[in-house]
């Protein structure tokens, strides 16, 4: 196993993630088998229970584990399934050495932070990296491990210990740590002072960097790059700049032209790894795929609106971005997100700031497609609804993802059922018309793990050959999809709720739970109680996504008949 280590200086947030992800993407392309670790200190056992206005949002994997977005980045660029272990935190490590010593397997040793704490970082590190993630179903190559945070921090301390000790186990060839730090510039000058400290730091703590990716707003100047290498003992060759890209999926690009693959194939000697001319010729076409579908500048654009609750941090919503971004990109088109505070949609908000209000709403009403993504909680709700009742009136493309499926329900049980006070148990538990209500095998007391989490199966129904939908899976029977919700559609209502033209043209294994609802006579208006965003992929769009975004274009019939050739699907009949 041969391990690249990518570590962070200077400050948090400056690409580390999407740094690690592009080197993973690079080593595939040469036909290697790549896996990912994120190691978070933070002492929750994962991102579960956190504030998506704080953290930003909980990507959910395939085995429903709750995880940082990193992870996200990983699986969009490297087409790879992760699972929960693949995210290691302070929470989890001390969980396990917890449990460990009251089971007595120290054997009435005092158990400290070492050795027992760096031996099951580093035992959980080598068992995960192990594990196959991608449909080959062998164990990978190389192991991606991105540490959170910056070196230097209290609480990182026992993971850069760890990860020092792991360099010496894994042996000479087989890692390489990339440091990441950030080159400010002040008064128009290149500044690489906070580099060459943070750079000091790391090598104190004991980490070795290999390679420094300074990030920087603009091309840093070549006396820049020297001044780095000469400081940071490294030679001139092993700095990369990375600057600002117009889109994150040119980093890749740009790293492969600043040499790192280069670097990592001499100095994890990849050349000496033996690979079938089958995984070469994959990684080929997959860098071949990356390189045209990667826009160099889209002239046109496309109009969505994002009508969410916790807009002021947009990493809350990085994967609804994401397969955004990917479905623009397959139609031909940059996407130009506007973001609408579901808030400011409703009455109070044109009380209190007539002028926020009147702003919303005339963004909702030009947009070409309107999208209310996945929440917790009865704040900006009502909202939501109104957006989804001018979508359903207007004929204007619609995606609601979770709770937005949910809110499409209340608001036709609402306006086409005329169940005036129709609402959710989440907002209103003594309501009388609870049309999504809690799910029974829910817990109200432990919030953590306790939703329906992961990977689920979704049937399509007898009568659902007309959805825009089914057509853009390829006229599937079943899907699989990601979930992540505690409150569903309340099965008392379905009846009233098709009879008013909003069909369930999907449902779980056991028929009684909603999955997918769609209007038929409508250009696309589609609510999913799963969350396809988690599944998009740079090359492969999330469906629900791509056809949104293509009915908002006006390409939906186009995109459709193209998914339904490839699938082997002419006229609603499969051909072998």
């Amino acid at each position: 196993m041969k391990f690249v280590l990518v570590s962070g200086g200077v400050v948090s947030g400056v690409g580390k993630g999407i740094i690690a992800s592009s080197c993973g993407l690079l080593l595939k392309t040469l036909g290697l088998k790549v896996t990912a670790i994120k190691i978070d200190p933070y002492i929750n056992v994962d991102a579960g229970t956190m504030n998506p206005k704080e953290h930003g949002e909980c990507f959910v994997l395939h085995d429903g584990g709750e995880t940082d977005l990193d992870l996200g980045n990983y699986e969009r660029y490297l087409g790879v399934d992760l699972a929960r272990d693949n995210n290691i935190t302070t929470g989890k490590v001390y969980q396990q050495v917890i449990e460990n010593e009251r089971k007595g397997k120290y054997l009435g040793r005092t158990v400290q932070v070492v050795p027992h704490v760096i031996d099951a970082i580093i035992d959980t590190i080598n068992r995960v990296s192990k594990v196959p993630v991608d449909k080959s179903g062998e164990e990978p190559d190389v192991c991606i491990i991105e540490l959170g945070g910056t070196v230097g921090d209290i609480e990182s301390m026992p993971f850069v210990e760890a990860l020092t000790q792991l360099r010496h186990r894994a042996g000479k060839n087989n890692f390489i740590n990339i440091h990441v730090s950030y080159v400010p510039v002040v008064n128009g000058e290149q500044k690489t002072k906070p580099t060459q400290h943070a750079v000091k730091s790391v090598r104190s703590a004991g980490l070795i960097p290999d390679l420094i990716a300074c990030r920087c707003e603009k091309p840093l100047e070549q006396g820049t790059i020297n001044k780095v290498a000469s400081s940071c003992q490294v030679e001139v060759n092993q700095v990369l700049a990375v600057r600002d890209m117009p889109t994150i999926y040119q980093v890749p690009l740009l790293l492969e032209e600043q040499g790192l693959l280069r670097e990592l194939k001499e100095t994890l000697k990849l050349d000496d790894v033996t690979l079938s001319p089958t995984r070469v010729t994959q990684g080929q076409e997959v860098w071949a795929k990356w390189q045209k579908i990667v826009p160099l500048g889209y002239a046109e654009t496309v109009d969505i609106v994002l009508v969410g609750k916790y807009i002021e941090l947009h990493d809350a919503y990085l994967s609804v971005i994401k397969a955004l971004e990917h479905s623009a990109m397959r139609c031909g088109r940059k996407l130009n997100l506007i973001w609408v505070d579901s808030e400011h949609l409703e009455e109070k908000t044109q009380k209190e700031d007539p002028t926020k209000y009147h702003k919303a709403w005339h963004d909702v009403c030009v947009a070409k497609g309107i999208l209310v993504p996945g929440g917790f909680g009865h704040r900006g709700t009502e909202g939501m609804v109104r957006a989804a009742q001018w979508a359903r009136e207007q004929k204007t493309p619609f995606l609601g993802v979770c709770l937005g499926m949910q809110v499409a329900v209340i608001e036709a049980a609402r306006n086409l059922c005329e169940l005036k006070d129709a609402t959710s148990e989440e907002f209103d538990a003594n309501a009388e018309h609870r049309v999504i209500i809690f799910m029974p095998e829910g817990s109200k007391e432990k919030l953590g793990g306790t939703m329906r989490l992961g990977t689920r199966t979704t049937h399509f129904q007898p009568g659902s050959e007309f959805s825009k939908l089914r057509a853009l899976y390829g006229e599937a029977t079943t899907i699989e999809e990601r979930h992540r919700h505690r409150y569903e559609v309340n099965p008392d209502y379905i009846e009233k709720l098709e009879q008013s033209g909003l069909i369930f043209i999907g449902k779980d294994d056991t028929g009684e739970r909603m999955e997918v609802v769609e209007i038929k006579d409508h250009p696309y208006y589609v609510g999913v109680q799963y969350h396809p965003e988690y599944t998009s992929r740079v090359l492969d769009p999330s469906r629900p996504f791509l056809g949104f975004v293509a009915a908002a274009i006006g390409c939906l019939d186009q995109i459709t008949n193209e998914i339904l050739k490839d699938a082997g699907v002419v006229n609603g009949s499969t051909h072998f």
